[in-house]
């Protein structure tokens, strides 16, 4: 019987690579997309060749807590109990602090952080009375270091170490392991479409003299989910190229 996994944000650059390696590793993928946008998520789901077995769309409101627990719970007495969960969605509303609104406030801090409580917390009791699991958080070299313009985004990035520490804490006696991933500049679509001055600069400013690629976060993520990776729990590994070196 195959495990079973769910990830959040499966469609971005960085969350269809991790998609792609959990596939890959023979689970069967729950991918979340948001409520009305399923031709988006079909698209997507045709593009990468994934078959019915291998991968489910399914809409839901990460957002929405109440909307999290009910259709997860539900979710659960279909699939069964899950072996691996991604919280990899995340949105960017940057801005000097002194001039951000309340909106971009809070649409980070409920889409990147608040996320991850409604999404883990249906599925953790079960996964801590099975005696296995993975929780695999998806944050970013911002929440260590912070960055100018974002104090929303890495206070998002910065809460998910936070709550993945506690989380491993409480998982450990039950068998189930809680990780964060940190990258740092990534070459996705989005970003390398930026002018290549500007990426240039970027460039400059990492050791490595150049951005990851989507698949070396994803080769991580498939690390943390593998028994190989049993023992290691409450960690951050980062994938910045030297950007930050905690």
């Amino acid at each position: 019987m195959k495990k079973l996994a769910i990830i959040t944000g499966s469609k971005g650059g960085i969350g269809s690579a991790i998609s792609s390696a959990i596939v890959d590793k023979g689970y069967r993928l729950i991918a979340t997309y948001n409520t009305g946008n399923y031709s988006c998520a079909k698209e997507w789901f045709d593009s990468k060749g994934f078959t019915e077995d291998q991968v489910r769309l399914f809409e839901l409101d990460v957002t929405n807590t109440e909307e999290c627990n009910e259709k997860l719970n539900q979710l659960q007495q279909e699939e069964g109990t899950f072996d691996l969960v991604v919280n990899n969605a995340g949105i960017t509303r940057d801005g000097q602090f002194k001039k951000m609104k309340a909106e971009a406030w809070f649409d980070v801090i409920n889409t990147n952080l608040n996320s991850v409580y409604n999404v883990t917390q249906p599925l953790f009791a079960a996964m801590c009375e099975k005696g296995n699991g993975r929780v695999i958080n998806i944050s970013s070299v911002n929440g260590q270091k912070g960055q100018f313009g974002q104090a929303n985004y890495a206070a998002a990035k910065a809460g998910m170490i936070g709550f993945t520490k506690a989380l491993a804490s409480e998982g450990a006696r039950s068998g189930v392991t809680a990780n964060v991933v940190a990258p740092g500049y990534t070459g996705t679509p989005m970003v390398e479409a930026m002018r290549e001055d500007v990426l240039d600069s970027i460039k400059s400013t990492i050791p490595l003299k150049r951005l990851a690629k989507p698949e070396e976060i994803a080769a991580t993520v498939a690390f943390l989910a593998s028994e190989e990776a049993a023992y290691i729990t409450g960690e951050t590994v980062a994938i910045n190229g030297g950007l930050y070196m905690a």
